[in-house]
């Protein structure tokens, strides 16, 4: 379908494409521009949450904004018309329609420019000052899309998921100057602060940032709305700490605020929760799951662990036991590359790939995420843990990207940092196998005939029965299994 649709002469209607795999839809997050603003080709005006991540869309043509057709925290349909602009006719650097003519119809199609991080993006734009609008409602939806002065666009650069345009070089130690025109800079906050500020009536332009590079944090809206911010991070419920070498990628969403007084709350299923919900029961009730369970004496790999973390090698990157339990899952997958497929049902056929896109499934403000090291297989054991570390830290900004999370072949979980022993995890669709990795606890071990402490962890490998027979995945959960109990062995096969 194109995106680009002429509504009258010299006036574009821009479609919401598709930004993922095959999505249906998305929720349109914040507009970077208004009515009666300039914009360029492949300027970003707006942001949108798909059912995998949080991405821009750039414009695909030049001219004036003429009208916005979907507001800010509406659910579009992939192909509806969000924005229409006036191209100017015959301007020069403008395409011109002619109505349906063999000329117009290529200056049109010459426009539609690819989406979402090609083509050259525009370093600034030219603003047209607008009245403020003063009734509540417009003084709200100001403080939620409004563009910044000056017309600075936002960029990814592997930040956060995209916030806002960045403020001018001027802007005050509150993180909201003023620009010429008299309008304010856009407060820089991610999607759920500003959900939050939203529902608790909070303007974020009104807001004083404490955050990193001025970014608006949950603590400042709640302390503008007069609550204590403490709240922000309630306490977790009594429960093991985890182990501090366990520590990796998966980190617990905040709880969302609530009114102390009421009995309900409702919360709308968007974004990555509503497609991570459909997923997960396509799975279990597509895929037949068989779950195995292993304990394992890891006392050698926290050893190990400790060992590569002095290695010159690793000096700049976090070294942690996942580290060795997705290693060990890759040389399990080597050895037994049935594991690593995918069941066709049109055709009836089982795919097995010969390539590892290890996933690594991650708790978000969004949702749960599972983001992949692509090639995984390939990576010395110092790339695999720059890949990790990296993987980790964009997965908890909210900025992984739709290709980031597709494309996976096995994954694995760690329960273990939420004080879990062990679980029942079901298969992402599309994958034969996943892993999940418990909590590491002293218990009682007979080791070498004698009894003693050692650190003890419980590994739990879900499969699809159609793919992976009770052999089979018995003999991977026992290579996994062998290999994190004797390490230095294993990194002979590691290389």
């Amino acid at each position: 379908m194109s995106q680009v649709n002429t509504e009258q002469a010299g006036v574009q209607r821009f479609r919401l494409p598709d930004v993922g795999e095959g999505l249906v839809d998305a929720e349109l997050l914040q507009w970077y521009v208004q009515p009666g603003d300039e914009v360029q080709v492949n300027q970003m005006i707006c942001e949108v949450e798909t059912a995998k991540a949080a991405v821009e869309l750039p414009c695909p043509y030049a001219g004036t904004v003429r009208e916005l057709l979907v507001e800010a925290g509406s659910t579009v349909d992939v192909g509806t018309p969000i924005i229409s602009v006036d191209t100017g006719g015959g301007s020069d650097g403008q395409a011109q329609e002619s109505g349906g003519g063999a000329a117009g119809a290529e200056e049109a199609e010459e426009r539609e420019k690819p989406l979402v991080g090609y083509g050259e993006r525009a370093s600034s734009t030219t603003r047209r000052p607008r009245r403020r609008r003063t009734d509540a409602a417009s003084t709200s939806a100001a403080a939620e899309s409004a563009a910044a002065p000056g017309g600075a666009q936002s960029e990814r650069n592997g930040q956060a998921a995209p916030t806002a345009p960045p403020a001018p070089a001027d802007q005050g130690e509150g993180g909201a100057g003023a620009a010429s025109n008299g309008t304010q800079a856009r407060a820089l906050a991610k999607p759920p602060v500003r959900k939050l500020a939203k529902d608790l009536g909070v303007d974020l332009a009104s807001v004083t940032p404490t955050g990193p590079g001025g970014v608006v944090t949950r603590d400042d809206v709640r302390r503008d709305a007069g609550e204590e911010a403490a709240p922000a991070a309630p306490a977790a419920p009594a429960a093991p700490a985890p182990q501090p070498e366990q520590a990796e990628p998966e980190a617990a969403p905040a709880a969302p605020a609530a009114d102390a007084g009421a009995r309900e709350e409702r919360i709308p299923v968007k974004g990555v929760r509503k497609h991570t919900a459909a997923a997960m029961v396509r799975s279990a009730f597509t895929a037949p799951h068989v779950t195995e369970f292993l304990q394992v004496d890891v006392t050698e790999a926290i050893e190990t662990v400790e060992q590569l973390r002095g290695r010159p090698e690793f000096a700049e990157v976090k070294v942690s036991p996942l580290l060795l339990v997705a290693r060990a899952l890759l040389t399990a997958v080597r050895r037994h590359p049935e594991v690593n497929a995918s069941w066709d049902d049109e055709r009836q056929e089982i795919v097995r790939k010969h390539y590892v896109n290890l996933g690594v499934a991650a708790a978000t403000d969004r949702g749960l995420v599972v983001p992949n090291i692509k090639e995984a297989h390939t990576k010395p054991l110092p790339e695999l843990a720059r890949e990790l570390q990296a993987l980790t830290e964009t997965a908890r900004a909210g900025s992984a990207t739709p290709a980031d999370l597709s494309g996976g072949t096995i994954t694995i979980t760690n329960v273990g940092v939420f004080g879990v022993d062990a679980g029942t995890p079901i298969i992402n669709p599309g994958e034969a196998a996943i892993l999940a990795f418990g909590q590491i606890r002293d218990m009682p071990w007979v080791h070498d005939g004698e009894l003693a402490v050692r650190k003890v962890t419980t590994l739990s490998l879900s499969f699809d029965h159609r793919l992976v027979d009770g052999e089979l995945g018995s003999k991977v959960l026992r290579d996994v299994g062998a290999m994190l109990e004797d390490p230095k062995t294993a990194a002979l096969i590691w290389g």
